[in-house]
């Protein structure tokens, strides 16, 4: 059975954006981006909720035109031709190799899980996690921890959760300013 597994970057105090969606913080160092690319390695489709998705996606189709950055420019090609699904009701079906699921998240998801192919990688977020962690459906939690207080914006874990447990199989400095916090979940 494929696994699912959340990946996602988070401040100090626990938000996954600063306020009005602020992403300018996360520092993405070599041995970072070897650990992101390991884990590409290991998923064959990409996981997001609409929020995620617009962002991604204003950005990876021309990365190389808006950014030099030699981990931006190997991951653009990656994630273009990595087969990537959106789980929104309200986002219009968008160009490419793109599929957007309505329906019912608990089904789907299992029905991901099934099938054939390697591990599913869902990036970032809060609702979506937070939804697909009640239904005892992710795996794995990839949480990359960066030495930044932002004092606001979306929470890593939504508020309303009940209290879950979580196993630590691994932690790891990265570029000697990151830390991953990678936990089993009650679904692993």
């Amino acid at each position: 059975m494929r696994k699912l597994i959340h990946w996602v970057h988070t401040s100090l105090d626990g938000h996954i954006d600063g306020p009005g969606g602020a992403f300018d913080w996360p520092v993405l160092g070599p041995e970072l981006a070897a650990y992101g690319d390991a884990l590409h390695e290991r998923v064959d489709t990409f996981l997001y909720g609409r929020v995620v998705w617009e962002m991604m996606s204003g950005f990876w189709p021309n990365a190389e035109a808006i950014s030099d950055d030699p981990h931006d420019l190997a991951f653009a090609p990656v994630w273009r031709r990595t087969p990537k699904i959106v789980f929104s009701r309200s986002l219009p079906q968008p160009e490419g190799d793109v599929r957007v699921i309505r329906g019912n998240l608990a089904e789907e998801v299992a029905a991901l899980k099934q099938s054939p192919g390697k591990d599913l990688l869902l990036s970032g977020g809060s609702i979506l996690p937070a939804a697909l962690t009640e239904l005892g459906l992710v795996d794995e939690y990839h949480i990359v921890v960066h030495p930044v207080v932002l004092g606001g914006g979306r929470r890593l874990f939504l508020e309303s959760m009940d209290r879950l447990t979580f196993e630590l199989v691994e932690s790891r400095t990265f570029d000697s300013r990151t830390v991953l916090l990678r936990y089993q979940g009650p679904a692993g």
